[in-house]
């Protein structure tokens, strides 16, 4: 139920640091722990529409598109640092998942450690996927998705730069999910104000 996953959220978020501690511990010794944030997103035709400014009275028009072609935006953030690393992937599987592990890994400072926290997705959780050395996956709560800042990156984006749009073919998708996350990348001090949260800490 609902306000069972509240419970469940609240005691994840206080036993947090006993949950690094015990995924980290030795790692923690003798490297430097970074926290980072993982999750996709569909970015497709049938698109998105968001609240815009009108002059009173009017009413504006806004596009829509009944196609379905799609792709998806797999996004890691780590907020601290104001830095993150995304690629955009056909499907969301096992296959697009170890790329993006793997292009994560690339972000992480030299000699550090990232604890990277994600939900529990088929592709997240599968035991095919060969995790690099300087990362360990913690999952979060099953149906929680308010403890994931991912997802309110996702927001930001679609209320900045992928809704009310039309994208003509799939290279445009794909186009406009890359333009919309450098342009992110290009705030850090976006990316740590979405996505710190106070209980996600290292003690």
């Amino acid at each position: 139920t609902p306000k069972a996953g509240c419970a469940g959220d609240r005691g994840f978020q206080k036993n947090f640091p006993n949950t690094l501690a015990a995924h980290l511990s030795d790692i923690a010794a003798t490297k430097a722990i970074e926290i980072w944030f993982q999750d996709e997103a569909r970015i497709g035709q049938k698109n998105g529409i968001v609240r815009l400014w009108a002059r009173k009275g009017t009413r504006p028009r806004q596009p829509a598109d009944q196609r379905y072609q799609s792709a998806y935006l797999f996004g890691a953030i780590c907020p601290a640092r104001g830095i993150g690393a995304a690629l955009m992937m056909p499907k969301a599987n096992t296959f697009a998942m170890q790329a993006h592990l793997d292009e994560i890994s690339l972000h992480i400072a030299p000699g550090a450690h990232a604890a990277l926290l994600m939900d529990r997705a088929g592709w997240h959780t599968t035991g095919k996927l060969k995790v690099p050395k300087n990362i360990t996956i913690i999952l979060l709560p099953s149906r929680s998705p308010e403890l994931n800042p991912v997802e309110n990156i996702w927001q930001y984006l679609r209320q900045n730069w992928l809704s009310n749009r039309v994208f003509p073919t799939y290279d445009a998708i794909l186009d406009a999910g890359c333009q919309a996350w450098n342009r992110l990348i290009a705030q850090p001090e976006t990316i740590t104000s979405i996505g710190m949260r106070k209980w996600a800490h290292i003690v």
